[in-house]
């Protein structure tokens, strides 16, 4: 990918990191055991001992700071967080330091960007990281002046002596400093010493992604490509019976007509692809194959069907991830018993760039180029295919328009370089709008049957099952159906079930043809649905208001949750409702963090309802930079009501039937109601940011809705004009 102005390339980064003079390279040996602390070294300890290093941070002799972003940046904030976190320790400008990101490989580590996982797994290696290097640049300093390194101190880019005023540029030090060892770890600092860390510091990729500098996959460009555009069977398993192509080779520009094939889990999914001088042109090809598909010998579902399976298999006793006590025998024998069904769709990830994927296959090599989200799985997917060494295999990452847990998955990546492969040059396919909603894979939808026992207005028993495809059931041809779905209680607050002495959390895994896969916040964008509404039927059963009764079955000592609760009351002026209007609230945990939401709707003139305002609070323990988080707070909340109230995915005959934004509407401006966010501080490690304000936006609806009408909503999506 192209570089800012005054940046350097990947290559030439790994070029002078190798260099012990020119630069000070700072990274990370990876221990053989994944609770050890890895290992800091320079270049020049990685040169001696025959490492590979997996550099983080490099100082030229100019002073320029580069940083190696290792996850993907999809509008998370992580191309942000990164080299925030490492320039606070680092004690530079953050408006000097250039970030690239870091090619797939498994000596940084995980680099899948999911499960928000991308702060809270690696916080502590990067300020290590920033603090090594400032400490060997002061003892430099302090070497050249011939004082003691306690008497310097580093600022801006600089090292200075206090008592003298002497100052030495980064630049200037980075020679000495790459040829010192550190014979004691660093002291991080205290958290109320960070000028950076916890402030809305101004995004490095704004500018570039305004002024179209910024290469998303889909822009980039390398000598001698091509473009490829594919149709692939409609039926998620269909085959090719015959092709008919006469009037597709006769289109100008048409190179190559070419049978492709892709993994997808376990199964293969089919398609013919056509490769042009142009995308449009091949976009246009594609249009005149004529093709015959073998649509047989696989079940071809519909909605009706699947909901069908889902409402029978949510009766069975299923499968437990989770149980304590008896609750089948406490909830039966209660002629009062709370019983609910939820149900919640199959979603499109559909985000705002399709896939897309750059690719040059030669029996020396293989590299990408596109918006991935995990190259070190795509890394490994690749060589194990394609029987080439992982040091063969370059996976580079561009900017991503969207991921939302598609782009982690490995069937778009291999699809080019199988195209590639085949017309021996590098290839770029575009996957159009239609090919991105009706492929998948998709979210799965699914049912909940939620059952309780309340005594003296406390909850004294529960039982919560889940009727859903498992997807970790698709990666082998024949799953252990007695493997329980290991995310069944995904969102729940685990300090429910310390006063509960009798629950059970169990699911049942609908059979399916459907291809289903992580969407953001994976099951606990449906599980809260039917978490968070149920504890609200179960308020009212009990004659409570909903916040008390949430707060009544967590400890007191659990002073965390317990401060969430205070927040969301205040921020959304909980205790003062006015009469004549509809107010839910919902709380999760996933992910690491916590949060609560508030929603009040009011009911529309001409009828309906009419979402008003959303009080969010998330407490993500240590945070980074607060405008990423409220941005990513909007974000999720936008997204939770699309998925409760505007769209959803629908299949007939074995096929998925939207397939464009006319029949998959997004909420648009004048839907979307004013959010108004708060972010906890305290001293709780960090949590994920991207992901956890999803799941409580449509319960804290449904319950407003209630609250308003009386009407109890069980299935999503919903009608807001209708209700």
């Amino acid at each position: 990918m192209k570089n800012p102005p005054g940046s350097i390339s990947r290559r030439n980064f790994l070029r002078i990191s190798g260099m012990t003079g020119a630069s000070l390279t700072i990274g990370f040996l990876l221990p053989a055991a994944a609770k050890d602390i890895p290992a800091i070294l320079t270049a020049g300890e990685a040169l001696e001992q025959g490492i590979e290093l997996s550099a983080w941070v490099s100082i030229d002799k100019t002073g320029l700071v580069t940083i190696m972003c290792h996850r993907a940046e999809m509008g998370q904030g992580a191309f942000q967080a990164i080299p925030q976190i490492v320039a606070e320790e680092l004690e530079v400008e953050f408006e000097k330091i250039n970030v690239m990101f870091a090619a797939g490989q498994t000596r940084y580590g995980s680099q899948i960007t999911g499960g928000s996982s991308t702060v809270r797994g690696g916080y502590q290696n990067m300020l290590r990281a920033g603090a090594t290097a400032r400490e060997m640049l002061i003892t430099a300093a302090a070497n050249s002046w011939k004082v003691k390194p306690e008497e310097c101190y580093a600022e801006k880019g600089k090292v200075f002596h206090r008592s003298s005023g002497k100052s030495l540029g980064y630049g200037e030090l980075v020679e000495p400093a790459s040829k010192l060892k550190l014979e004691k770890p660093v002291t991080l600092k205290q958290r109320k010493d960070y000028k950076l860390i916890g402030k809305p510091v101004k995004r490095l990729d704004t500018s570039p992604k305004s002024n179209g500098k910024a290469i998303f996959g889909i822009d980039f460009r390398v000598k001698g490509l091509l473009y490829a555009s594919v149709e692939r069977s409609p039926y998620f398993h269909g085959k090719i019976k015959s092709i008919d192509d006469k009037k597709a080779k006769a289109i100008k520009g048409v190179k190559h007509i070419v049978k492709v094939e892709m993994p997808v889990f376990a199964g293969t999914r089919h398609g013919v692809a056509v490769v042009a001088d142009s995308i449009y042109t091949a976009m246009k090809a594609r249009k005149a194959l004529v093709i015959e598909w073998d649509n047989e010998g696989f079940e071809k579902v519909s909605t009706e069907l699947l909901y069908n399976r889902m409402r029978a298999d949510v009766q069975k006793t299923g499968l437990t991830q989770k149980a304590q006590g008896d609750p089948t025998r406490v909830i039966g024998k209660d002629d009062k018993k709370i019983t609910a069904v939820y149900e919640t769709p199959y979603e499109s990830h559909s985000a705002m760039e399709p896939l897309n994927c750059t690719a040059h296959y030669t029996a020396e090599k293989i590299e990408v180029w596109g918006p991935i989200q995990g190259p070190d799985w795509v890394q490994g997917d690749l060589a194990d295919k394609f029987k080439m060494p992982k040091e063969k295999v370059i996976v580079n990452m561009t900017f991503l328009g969207g991921g939302f847990g598609r782009k982690a998955f490995l069937d778009y990546t291999y699809e080019a370089v199988a195209l590639s492969k085949a017309i021996g040059g590098p290839v770029q396919i575009v996957w159009t709008r239609e090919d991105d909603m009706t492929q998948g894979p998709f979210r799965p939808g699914g049912v909940y049957g939620c059952s309780a026992s309340l005594s003296d207005g406390r909850l004294q028993a529960l039982e919560i099952k889940m009727a859903a495809q498992n997807m970790d059931h698709q990666w082998v041809p024949v799953p252990d159906k007695a493997d329980y779905n290991r995310n069944t209680m995904e969102g729940w607050l685990e300090p429910y079930l310390e006063q509960l002495s009798h629950y059970r959390f169990a699911d049942i895994p609908t059979e399916s043809p459907i291809p289903v896969m992580w969407w953001r916040s994976v099951y606990s964008s449906t599980n809260v649905f039917a978490f968070e509404s149920f504890w609200d039927e179960l308020s009212v059963a009990a004659g409570k208001d909903p916040l008390a009764m949430r707060r009544e079955h967590i400890s007191q000592e659990k002073e965390r949750y317990h401060k969430l609760f205070d927040a969301i009351a205040a921020l959304s002026g909980w205790d003062k409702r006015g009469k004549n209007e509809g107010w839910g609230i919902a709380v999760s945990e996933c992910f690491g963090s916590i949060v609560g939401e508030v929603v009040k709707v009011s009911a529309r003139p001409g009828g309906g309802v009419k979402v008003d305002k959303v009080f969010a609070v998330m407490d993500c323990g240590w945070y980074v930079n607060p405008d990423i988080i409220r941005a990513q707070i909007e974000g999720s909340i936008i997204m939770a009501y699309g998925a409760a109230a505007v769209h959803a995915t629908h299949f007939a005959d074995g096929k998925a039937v939207e397939r464009n934004f006319h029949q998959y509407a997004m909420p648009r401006i004048m839907d979307t109601p004013e959010i108004i966010v708060q972010v906890m501080d305290n001293d709780e490690k960090p949590g994920g940011v991207g992901e956890p304000s999803l799941p409580p936006f449509a319960p804290a609806l449904c319950n407003a809705i209630f609250d308003l009408t009386g009407k109890r909503i069980r299935k999503l999506p919903m009608d807001l004009t209708a209700i």
